[in-house]
């Protein structure tokens, strides 16, 4: 049997990390693989801030080539198809009805983990459980940085994109006009981080710092330091030697390109730390908080994998419990030439691995 037809399913938890990793697979399944992949998402009006053109009240669409349909009642599957390749990104289990179905078409199933870079992850990529109400084998599909894991999300044109990209043409197209000698740095992070003790910081280093902050929830954070009560699109403003330029919110191809023109970056989550790794630049992650300080382990794994420089191990470590302060973030600033450098060489290192959808292909050829 030709496996053709996939159906990924995801719901919106965290704001657009979990669409933001659905949204790149579906597209990558579609565009190198010639798939026809039906993306079952449960929140479009989220759904429509990454995807262009995405209309929230179709219940079906195609964007890119990806059937994007709505992920409604569960009593709706009755009557569907399954694909011959199912995946329920991050343990969304799948509606019941459709789960039927599946007993009579006995489609490939695999549950699309987070990614985490812990050691653990390698033993139980690709362990299967089996389904007790239909008999049916599902396999546990784990993201990962090693080869005994199911490979990182990238395009397989991601790095010649990179290195086409100029940076002149990116600015003039977000209407923005670097500092000149200024650092570039983005800040993506989530509303509790020490935003204020970064900017202080900022504006009383040595060096002029342009700080560019896409259109997100940290604004209203962002805006108080300048003493103002919010900041707009467009609006660029300054204090000392730092000056920060609010950007739009970005489609994944203009973040990708944001990450490429600056000089170092802050990112959170899933998505944007993956793709930070891929803009071989130096960055900071901020982890989704969880309890019993399980998001300080993933840190830690992590670490021990990109092997970072002690500073920028320390500073990533504050960002997360702390506080950071001038001779923290001076130390930073002194040390990027020689984090770049490392940046470099452990995004190509990384690239010489098989990718996530690649693996994911093989894998679902193998079973059939």
């Amino acid at each position: 049997m030709k496996i053709k037809r996939w159906d990924l399913f995801c719901k919106v938890i965290d704001n657009f990390g979990d669409i933001g990793i659905c949204w790149r697979l579906a597209r990558q399944l579609r565009e190198e693989y010639a798939l026809n992949v039906r993306l079952w998402v449960d929140d479009l009006s989220v759904a429509s801030r990454l995807i262009y053109g995405l209309n929230p009240s179709s219940k079906s669409q195609i964007a890119n080539g990806v059937e994007i349909c709505l992920w409604g009642n569960d009593e709706n599957f009755a009557d569907i198809l399954p694909a011959d390749v199912v995946i329920e990104a991050f343990a969304c289990d799948l509606p019941q009805p459709y789960i039927q179905n599946m007993a009579k078409t006995k489609p490939v199933w695999l549950n699309l983990e987070y990614l985490s870079a812990e050691k653990w992850v390698d033993d139980f990529h690709a362990q299967q459980s089996i389904h007790p109400a239909t008999g049916l084998k599902k396999t546990f599909f784990f993201p990962g940085f090693t080869a005994k894991a199911g490979g990182l999300l990238r395009e397989q044109q991601l790095a010649a994109s990179r290195a086409a990209f100029k940076a002149t043409e990116f600015w003039q197209h977000l209407n923005v006009s670097p500092i000149h000698n200024a650092l570039k740095v983005s800040l993506f992070c989530y509303p509790h981080a020490p935003i204020e003790s970064l900017l202080n910081s900022m504006a009383n280093n040595s060096q002029p710092i342009h700080c560019l902050v896409p259109n997100t929830t940290i604004l209203p954070a962002v805006a108080k330091h300048f003493g103002k009560s919010e900041l707009k699109v467009g609006e660029t403003v300054s204090d000392k030697q730092l000056t920060v330029t609010v950007l739009p919110f970005l489609s994944q191809d203009e973040y990708d390109q944001l990450l490429w023109a600056c000089d170092f970056n802050f990112v959170r989550g899933e998505d944007s730390w993956i793709r930070a790794l891929w803009a071989a630049k130096p960055f900071v992650w901020q982890t989704y908080q969880q309890d019993e300080n399980l998001h300080l382990t993933k840190l830690q794994a992590f670490f021990d994998i990109y092997q970072p420089a002690l500073c920028l191990a320390d500073f990533n470590r504050t960002w997360l419990e702390g506080q950071i302060n001038q001779p923290l973030w001076n130390q930073l600033l002194t040390a990027l030439p020689i984090l770049q450098k490392h940046a470099e060489k452990q995004t190509h290192e990384f690239e010489k691995q098989a990718d996530l959808a690649a693996n994911l292909v093989i894998f679902s050829k193998n079973q059939v």
